[in-house]
């Protein structure tokens, strides 16, 4: 993807977004591939090149060792690790020689509403990696296999009934890899349920507001709760306070455009809501511990 400039100035590459698209004659929203499948249709270079898919990724290694690096943090597979990565995070696959598996793709969409909340697949912020043990491995393992075996047994079914299926065997897929060791967790404290609401309506604010505000008592305000709440309910739910979780979701976003294209300091600067290129390089500089052209350096230099 490509964008201008403001001022006739050269164009300004960006991470390349990646939409999904379905198989002809499967039905749209959801496909299941052997990791062999995607090295033999995808360009390596392109898997290799960051990119930011509108679409989930759930992949279950079997054999072999996989690297793959989602938001600047790179994981390195074992065989029973699951990788979920979510719409609009910027990744890039690592060698797919040797690995063997089988990789989800699916629209947020495909699923019940119902489905998608006890799942919580918009929850950008949960880990990216499990490791299920046990009864819960096998579960997975038996979902993913007969989600896979009913994605390519055409011509059993209707069309219409086919993706029904299909909707469903994801349902139990996406419900096993979010709760991969069976009870829940975080339980037991005193008000916990209200602090888990607190903090996923906390979340969402931040992830629609981040470029506007970085003040908790504007979030507080507007979803009707006490700042120390808020900072209580985003410590028990992600391990640091309100402030510091929308800190590093503006450096975050602050990674991806130093990373993925060319604008200047200033450029971003404005772009994430900072009065000047200085305010951001400090506030970059404090986040991350360098500056945003070492950053950038550092990056470009590695993937070169």
């Amino acid at each position: 993807m490509v964008k201008k400039r403001q001022g006739g100035e050269e164009p300004v590459p960006e991470i390349r977004e990646v939409a999904f698209s379905a198989p002809a004659g499967r039905p749209a929203g959801v496909e299941v591939m052997t990791l062999a499948e995607l090295r033999s249709r995808a360009d390596a270079c392109q898997l290799s090149t960051p990119h930011r898919p509108g679409f989930h990724h759930l992949l279950l290694l079997e054999r072999g060792r996989l690297v793959h690096s989602l938001d600047f943090r790179e994981h390195v597979l074992a065989p029973g690790d699951l990788l979920w990565s979510r719409p609009g995070q910027v990744q890039h696959f690592g060698d797919l020689t040797g690995a063997a598996g089988r990789l989800v793709l699916f629209e947020a969409g495909f699923l019940d509403p119902a489905t998608a909340a006890a799942a919580r697949i918009e929850d950008w912020y949960g880990p990216p990696v499990r490791r299920p043990e046990g009864a819960a491995a096998r579960g997975v393992a038996e979902a993913l296999q007969q989600l896979h075996t009913e994605f390519g047994a055409l011509g059993g079914l209707p069309l219409e009934i086919h993706r029904d299926v299909l909707r469903h065997l994801l349902a139990v897929l996406v419900l096993r890899a979010a709760h991969p060791g069976g009870a829940a967790t975080g339980s037991g404290g005193d008000g916990t349920c209200a602090a888990s609401t607190a903090y996923l309506r906390f979340r969402d604010a931040v992830e629609r507001g981040f470029t506007r505000s970085r003040r908790v008592a504007d979030y507080a305000r507007s979803l009707g709760y006490a700042p120390r709440t808020l900072s209580r309910a985003t410590e028990a739910a992600a391990g640091v306070g309100a402030k510091e979780f929308i800190d590093r979701r503006v450096a975050l976003e602050a990674k991806r455009l130093l990373a993925h294209g060319d604008q200047s300091a200033a450029r971003i600067a404005d772009r994430l809501g900072f009065a000047d290129a200085t305010n951001f390089s400090k506030f970059f500089q404090r986040q991350t511990g360098t500056t945003p052209i070492a950053f950038r350096g550092a990056v470009r230099g590695g993937a070169g």
